[in-house]
C-alpha cells in the first residue's frame, strides 16, 4: 500500500469518526443519558445495577407529572450532594403532601389518599421518619419525591423538597438486565 493510499484511508476513517461523534454527542448530552441504578431505594421496581436511559427532552416541553420516575442532581441537603438520585415524583407545586398513619395524602382542593398500588407492594407503609407525621406545602418549581423502597430511601422526607432545576430527566426505558427490558411509564391515578 502506498503512502498516498494509507493517508487516504486514515482520512476516511477520521471523517467517519467525526460524523459519528457529531451525531452521538448531542444525543448523549441534550436528549438521552444513561443512568446506572446504585442502591436499594427504588426496589422492587428498579434494582441495584439496572441500566436505564433518561429522557432529558420531555421536561423542556412540559412539566413533570406525579408518579414519574426521575433522575436528578441531589440537593445540597442530601448527604451525597454530588451524586445523581432516582426517585418517584409524589407531590407537585401548589399541593400539600401529608404523611400520616403510614399513608401518603395529597391535599390541593380536597384531601386524597394517594393510590400507590401500581408500583408499591401491598401492605407497604410510608413512615415519615423519626420526626413523626409530616406535612409539607410545595412552592412553585419544587417537588416532593420518594423512593419506592420507603424504608431504605433518602428522599424528601429527610432532605426536603427537590428544586425543579435539579431534575435531569425522566426514566424512559430500562435496557439492562435485558430480561427486564421495558419502557417506564407513569402510573395512572
Amino acid at each position: 500500500m502506498s503512502m498516498k493510499n494509507t493517508l487516504s484511508f486514515i482520512w476516511e476513517v477520521m471523517k467517519i469518526v467525526l460524523v459519528a461523534l457529531a451525531i452521538v454527542i448531542p444525543i448523549r448530552y441534550f436528549l438521552f443519558q444513561p443512568f446506572l441504578v446504585s442502591g436499594q431505594s427504588m426496589e422492587p421496581n428498579f434494582e441495584n445495577g439496572d441500566y436505564l436511559i433518561v429522557d432529558e427532552l420531555s421536561y423542556r416541553m412540559r412539566e413533570p407529572k406525579r408518579g414519574e420516575v426521575i433522575v436528578f442532581k441531589a440537593p445540597p441537603e442530601a448527604s451525597a450532594a454530588s451524586v445523581r438520585f432516582i426517585k418517584r415524583i409524589i407531590g407537585l407545586p401548589g399541593e400539600t403532601v401529608e404523611i400520616k398513619d403510614g399513608k401518603v395524602m395529597i391535599i390541593k382542593e380536597n384531601t386524597e389518599i394517594l393510590d400507590e398500588s401500581q408500583y408499591l407492594p401491598e401492605g407497604l407503609e410510608t413512615l415519615a421518619g423519626s420526626m413523626g407525621d409530616k406535612k409539607v406545602t410545595i412552592p412553585e418549581n419544587e417537588f416532593f419525591v420518594l423512593g419506592d423502597n420507603r424504608s431504605l430511601s433518602s428522599d424528601s422526607r429527610s432532605w426536603g423538597l427537590l428544586p425543579r432545576k435539579n431534575i435531569i430527566g425522566r426514566v424512559y426505558v430500562r435496557i439492562w438486565p435485558f430480561t427486564a427490558f421495558a419502557k417506564v411509564a407513569a402510573p395512572a391515578y
